[in-house]
């Protein structure tokens, strides 16, 4: 038979957007089964484990189909005095979907890549990104991090610079 797809041809492959959007959805759930950040108030949440590192979860805005927050450790750059590691993360309510925008003060896509880089570079970056907030998602569960240990700090979000990411 002349043009009969081999069985390995005839295997769906996932395309590296698909594979992103895959990640954004894990990210989702793994964000609403630890900490439910849709049900949480503007400001700013610690959780505590006991292991003196307690992790700051700041809810920046909620609106409709979104809630904009950060995840970081209560702990300081000494070089910067930013909060460090940090994820910034933008949940979609009706896409079921979580995206790190960015992962440090002042490193916005743009920033690392320039205004107009291929798309790849940029899915490139963007899977980097989501899969860094994924293992640390990981890693908070095992460590006990979870909505039970989570605790309103104050009504005010630390302060820092913020910074408007395009979307895309």
């Amino acid at each position: 038979m002349a043009g009969a797809l081999s069985r390995i041809d005839r295997i769906p492959r996932l395309s590296r957007l698909s594979w992103l959007m895959g990640l954004y959805a894990e990210n989702h759930d793994h964000l609403m089964r630890l900490f439910a950040p849709d049900r949480l108030h503007v400001g700013s949440h610690l959780s505590s484990i006991g292991d003196g590192l307690d992790l700051r979860l700041d809810v920046i805005e909620c609106h409709r189909y979104t809630v904009e927050l950060r995840l970081t450790y209560d702990l300081c750059d000494p070089v910067t005095g930013e909060p460090d590691p940090s994820a910034f993360v933008r949940l979609y309510r009706d896409a079921r979907q979580a995206e790190t925008t960015h992962c440090y003060v002042g490193r916005r896509w743009q920033d690392v890549m320039g205004m107009y880089p291929p798309p790849e570079a940029l899915i490139s970056h963007r899977m980097r990104m989501n899969t860094f907030l994924g293992k640390w998602l990981d890693y908070l569960a095992e460590r006990g991090h979870s909505v039970a240990t989570l605790r309103r700090v104050d009504d005010t979000v630390v302060p820092m610079r913020r910074m408007d990411v395009l979307p895309g």
